[in-house]
């Protein structure tokens, strides 16, 4: 027991190999499981013979039975010999038309066997089982065939056994019998359909090597143990049948001559042929493994299959006539030396056929001379229609797929594999699968800086075939496998696959995402673009661009690059129809990139005038008018431009302001609508109702007063007698006197106005207040008014006449310090909004204090005279302040002495 889990830990098929749970098919007593590589990920069978199958059904075991408990043992043990005896022949017999082992027979843990071979679909017999099983639900020679794969999941699978595929598979096992009987000296000694393995490629292979044996007239040394035929022919019940030799099979050499002749294999492939037509697909002889059925058979012509009985096959099913009347009747027969023989059975006329010589060729391809293959490629897709698809996918591809290694059949290859991609109806999947990793095998292994000049030409031819390979390969296979041979010929420096590569773009966007796009494709047809001295590389360019902007075929076939006309919203079904590009890589980067392009040759301006027409649908109308239209009317003054091509330009230049005036006046619209202004100004219509708000809110120009309490907190007593706030007093008013002598004069900040007329101010409409302790101001202090006569010259007073006006006495008030100095109207002084501080001469009048340092703002632009409670018309302080510059300079041009003081007199 421990020797076996030993084993079980120590297999080496179970650690490098991962095994599907069930099997796919049987031959004989091995089941074959489909099976991977762990180290290489290459797929592979494993046949797999289980100790438990050899007991009968429903039979006794008898391993600890007193009666035939020992022979049966022994029995059982003879047969895991003969089973070791068939894995052990297929490691040494190697040939193409033998079933290849990958891994050799070892122990299971429950005393079974198991082996790997290439992978492998089933055996013939599984097949034809299967086809009879199918032939109610389908009329053709169709199989059906549920193989698992390796993610466990079932997957069935065609195989056509039509005529072409009978007589391919009949062509490899005539080779391997030759193989076995000339150069290894062996006699299969039990060829039936069960013993006959239908690899992954559709490849008939010999195996149930289990009774070889050397033949008589071999003369070769052989390894191979001999077998007994006495021992072999009698059938022991308590065993299966599939573990014994079948005698429905079996030639008369064996029964009735006892003699191991290597012709015996020849018989025996004649009753498989007939197996294949025949319904059920049994052998004409069926014997119940019993010696003496097969000898009774033999003892009459009538039961022996042959010509006369059209070899015992049901006429619903006749067979081929070459078949029937030249090969079989030279295989089937009583003599041996009138059989033919292995090779001469592959010279037969049933095989004269052009598909037949063609696997026949391709079988022989590698030994073939260079000139062979190249007349062989070229001729090939003449008669590829007449092959059966199952055929080309199982034969021909493969064989086509060995020979990429041919680097000057390349292009050739390529041809025909995209050739049949299309014929075959699992053409994507096979593609998929077989082809795009050989291209990447071929085309991307080597090096960057290495690039190998003898793939061009079938680089180009893959290129030119781009929109078949989109229709078989999308997804993640396209853009890993595909994409990178697409880019390196974009990295060539050879025109016509750059061209070619650009020509592919339609194709090529449908089956990428955005990202891989903007980040992959577009960086490296820009850099094309940009650094090619080639003028045909450069429309190709553009039209590359074209397509990344949206274009479509339909606009190719409506433009065709002389005219210009046609829009970018046209609407079409081909692939490529939308924008490709966000806005962003088109404004920043691809506009730029035009607007570099220095040649004016007609077809470069006309292939760029394309691009913009389809940027023109794409980007805002600020970037039209900003960067596009510029760039438009400078292409348009080339000089080698016709009157057709310039009015294409000028189509397209109005086209787009057209767009710009319609997307600016919606838009000017909206905005008037919902009631703002695009020009932030307030139209006229709405100046005098902004008027009246105003002065309904109380700001007029005459009410000053209000937004003095406002900003003061002081509030006007009921009476309007507060004495405490001397800013709601009324302000004494002065006599008023003509306009040609209380002239004011003009500033620079100041706007002119016409002198205000009398008018009565709001304090002369209230009731008279009895006088209190108002504070009067000194009018004394106050100079000459001295007019000016022009207003054209603010702060440059004029001479002018001037009258004294009698004013009451001086009365002495107190010096507020917040308060305005009436008494510094007669000394020197600049402007309000002078910084300097004038200084004052020694010699004036006492009264007279020196001025204070801070300065007023300008006055109010609209004085008003206001009528004191004397009942004279009182200045304004903005009034007096005007007269202080214009009384300076008289004063300067005075006397000295009293006569300084006249005035005051």
């Amino acid at each position: 027991m421990f020797a076996n889990a030993l084993k079980s830990f120590s297999s080496n098929i179970a650690s490098n190999y991962s095994i599907a749970t069930q099997p796919s098919a049987s031959a004989g007593v091995w089941k074959i499981y489909d099976a991977k590589s762990k180290r290489t990920g290459k797929a592979a069978s494993v046949f797999v013979f289980d100790r438990k199958s050899l007991e009968a059904p429903g039979g006794n075991s008898g391993l600890g039975g007193r009666s035939g408990g020992v022979s049966l043992k022994r029995a059982h043990e003879e047969v895991l010999e003969s089973l070791k005896k068939e894995a052990s022949s297929l490691a040494r017999l190697r040939h193409p038309s033998i079933l290849e082992l990958a891994e050799p027979v070892e122990e299971t843990s429950r005393g079974g066997l198991q082996f790997v071979s290439e992978p492998v679909v089933s055996s013939l017999a599984g097949l034809l089982e299967e086809k009879e099983q199918s032939s109610s639900r389908s009329s053709g020679r169709v199989s059906r065939y549920v193989v698992d794969e390796s993610d466990g999941t079932g997957r069935r699978k065609e195989f056509e056994i039509d005529e072409l595929e009978i007589q391919k598979g009949l062509l490899q096992l005539a080779k391997g019998l030759e193989f076995l009987h000339e150069s290894a000296g062996l006699v299969h000694a039990n060829l039936t359909p069960a013993a006959v393995i239908v690899n992954a490629k559709g490849d008939w292979k010999i195996s149930g090597l289990a009774f070889c044996s050397p033949h008589e007239s071999s003369q070769s040394a052989s390894a191979v143990q001999p077998i007994s035929l006495h021992e072999v022919l009698n059938h022991d019940p308590r065993l299966p049948r599939s573990v014994q030799l079948n005698i429905d099979y079996t030639s008369p050499d064996f029964v009735l001559d006892n003699s191991l002749t290597s012709s015996a294999d020849m018989f025996s492939l004649g009753l498989l042929i007939i197996a294949l037509y025949n319904n059920p697909h049994s052998s004409p002889i069926s014997t119940g493994s019993s010696l003496s059925a097969y000898k009774r058979i033999f003892s009459s012509s009538s039961s022996v299959p042959s010509q006369h009985n059209n070899f015992l096959v049901p006429a619903s099913h006749p067979l081929p006539p070459k078949l029937a009347s030249e090969l079989l009747p030279r295989l089937i027969t009583r003599r041996p030396a009138q059989r033919l023989t292995a090779k001469a059975f592959q010279e037969a006329s049933y095989f004269q056929n052009v598909l037949v010589d063609t696997i026949r060729f391709l079988d022989a391809l590698p030994g073939k001379t260079q000139n062979e293959k190249v007349a062989f490629m070229r001729g090939l897709p003449n008669i590829m229609p007449q092959f059966p698809k199952n055929v080309l996918e199982k034969k021909v591809l493969p064989a086509l797929l060995e020979e990429m290694k041919d680097k000057d059949l390349l292009a050739l290859i390529l041809s025909n594999l995209l050739a049949m991609t299309k014929e075959m109806p699992n053409g994507k999947r096979a593609f998929t699968d077989q082809v795009v990793p050989k291209l990447r095998e071929v085309f991307l292994t080597s090096k960057p800086t290495e690039r190998d000049t003898s793939k061009e030409g079938a680089l180009i031819v893959l290129l030119e075939a781009m929109e078949t390979i989109t229709e078989n390969c999308a997804g993640k296979e396209f853009r890993d496998d595909i994409l990178p041979i697409i880019l390196l010929a974009l990295d060539s420096p050879t025109h016509g696959l750059i061209d070619a590569a650009l020509s592919t773009l339609p194709f090529v966007l449908p089956c990428l995402d955005f990202s891989t796009v903007k980040n992959e494709l577009f960086p490296v047809i820009a850099q094309v673009f940009a650094k090619t001295s080639s003028l045909h590389i450069k429309i190709r360019g553009l039209e590359a661009f074209s397509t990344l902007c949206g274009s479509s075929e339909q606009d190719d076939d409506d433009n065709d690059g002389l005219n210009g006309i046609g829009f970018a919203d046209s609407k079409s079904n081909s692939k490529t129809n939308s924008v490709i590009l966000d806005k962003y890589t088109i404004q920043e980067k691809m506009v730029p990139m035009l607007r570099g392009i220095k040649t004016k040759e007609p077809g470069v301006m006309m292939a760029a005038l394309k691009v913009m027409r389809h940027i023109g649908g794409v980007v805002d109308i600020e970037f039209l008018a900003k960067s596009v239209l510029p760039i438009l009317w400078d292409w348009s003054l080339g000089p080698l431009l016709n009157l057709e091509q310039f009015a294409a330009f000028m189509k397209l230049i109005k086209t787009l302001s057209n767009r710009i005036e319609a997307e600016q006046t919606k838009k000017l619209q909206e905005l008037s609508s919902s009631g703002g202004h695009a020009n932030g100004g307030v139209p006229s219509s709405a100046r005098g109702s902004t008027r009246t708000l105003a002065a309904s809110n109380g700001q007029s120009n005459g009410d000053h007063t209000d937004f003095e309490q406002l900003v003061s907190g002081r509030t006007q007593s009921a009476n309007g007698n507060d004495l405490m706030n001397d800013w709601s007093a009324s302000v004494p008013a002065r006599p008023q006197r003509n306009a040609s002598q209380t002239s004011t004069p003009t500033f620079s900040w100041q706007t002119s106005s016409p002198s205000p007329a009398t008018q009565t101010s709001m304090s002369s409409l209230r009731p008279a207040q009895i006088p209190g302790r108002t504070v009067t101001p000194d009018l004394a202090a106050f100079s000459s008014l001295v007019p000016s006569s022009q207003y054209s010259q603010p702060l440059q007073p004029q001479s002018a006449s001037s009258s004294n006006m009698s004013s009451p006495a001086p009365a002495s008030r107190p010096n507020y310090g917040g308060s305005v100095d009436w008494s510094t109207a007669a000394s020197r002084s600049t402007p309000t909004w002078s910084t300097e501080v004038p200084s004052l001469p020694n010699h004036s009048t006492p009264g007279i204090r020196q001025p204070s340092t801070f300065t007023l703002p300008p006055p109010p632009t609209s004085p008003q005279a206001v009528q004191s409670h004397y009942g004279m018309p009182s200045m304004s302080l903005a009034q007096k302040l005007q007269q202080q510059p214009q009384q300076q300079k008289p004063q300067n041009n005075q006397t000295s002495g009293l006569d300084k003081y006249e005035s005051l007199l």
